[in-house]
């Protein structure tokens, strides 16, 4: 199988990349005979955008059980009760989840673990643009890198052993898909040579709203570059799936009145619609498989890594984020998972 590892980098300018992406590319929808029936998805930021979307596409393939993971209970029931009303035998439940918070996810997945007796598939789509600098309270990291990386990967690997037991008996793997974007290809890592790298994004001074977003998403290619050797595709697949730009999200709905005027009319100009742009997230759930194993999907095809991370630097900077990412996320036994996953033995 050739992946995003193995594919070579990009030759074409960001430019020529965006507009095939943006206008040019086709969307492969599911073959008409998909059946979700017996099978249980969770959907992160599920309440709204693309989440809200890809739970709909997601629950029109017969989806028996649906889990909405969302920051407001509240505002995830409304979205639980419009969702019911159009499918009415699935079930559907809104449980709590909020992506800035590591005892959140913590106690999410032990949740999970306690009360699902089946997971078949993830998808990871709440993200943050955030155009003024913020940090997360209780982490003090940039809320963009917080909530975009740092937070998705633990929420990855804390689920790995959970899709990879509680998947159906002769089911095949479990599958988790990472919402990204095209703009991780563009990420320019103005600050790559700092050591240590990730509280280098912590200084407002430095603070860059649109670059600091994109490296945020490409940080996601560089775990998963590491990450797959860890993760065997016969038990959980994992893939980055762009949507590219969408109208009507709310991705900028923290921005000003201005920014979200021009957004509105860029996406009303240029933006796919929301249901072609979830259609690239279940895809990489649904129409994807093995080979799509630690690849970046965008176009509803297979592409390379941003370009970076094939070259000298580039692999030098991975292994110190891999590392970096690791420390940090070592209150939750991170690194004993990942080795449990890849050998096979008990959590």
């Amino acid at each position: 199988m050739t992946g995003s590892k193995d594919l070579p980098p990009s030759a074409t300018s960001f430019g020529h990349v965006f507009f095939n992406n943006q206008f040019r590319a086709k969307p492969q929808w599911p073959s008409p005979n998909t059946d979700l029936s017996g099978r249980t998805a969770i959907v992160t930021g599920g309440n709204t955008g693309l989440g809200y979307e890809a739970a709909i596409q997601l629950l029109g393939l017969k989806l028996s059980h649906l889990i909405m993971a969302v920051r407001s209970v509240e505002k995830g029931g409304v979205a639980a009760t419009s969702l019911g009303q159009l499918y009415p035998k699935a079930k559907i439940e809104v449980w709590n989840l909020d992506m800035s918070s590591y005892e959140s996810i913590q106690k999410f997945t032990s949740r999970v673990n306690g009360e699902l007796g089946r997971v078949d598939m993830v998808l990871l789509n709440a993200g943050v643009l955030p155009l003024a600098f913020d940090s997360v309270k209780g982490t003090g990291h940039l809320e963009t890198v917080q909530v975009n990386y740092l937070s998705t990967m633990l929420l990855t690997v804390l689920l790995l052993p959970i899709l990879k037991s509680k998947r159906a008996p002769n089911g095949g793997p479990g599958h988790i898909t990472i919402v990204n974007a095209a703009l991780s290809l563009a990420a320019k890592l103005p600050n790559k040579a700092a050591v240590p790298l990730l509280p280098s994004f912590d200084e407002p001074r430095t603070f860059d709203a649109q670059e600091h977003y994109n490296s945020s998403k490409l940080f996601a290619h560089m775990f998963l570059w590491n990450l797959v050797d860890y993760v065997s595709a016969e038990d959980v697949i994992i893939n980055l799936a762009d949507p590219a730009w969408c109208k009507g999200t709310e991705l900028v709905r923290t921005s000003n009145v201005a920014i979200k005027a021009g957004t509105k009319v860029f996406g009303a100009l240029a933006g796919r619609s929301k249901q072609v742009g979830a259609s690239c997230l279940v895809d990489g759930l649904v129409n994807k498989g093995k080979e799509s194993h630690g690849c970046f999907l965008m176009s509803w095809d297979i592409h390379p890594f941003a370009s970076f991370l094939y070259t000298a630097e580039g692999k030098i900077v991975t292994e110190r984020l891999w590392e970096e990412t690791l420390v940090e996320l070592e209150f939750a036994g991170v690194r004993g998972i990942l080795e449990s996953v890849r050998t096979g033995r008990p959590t």
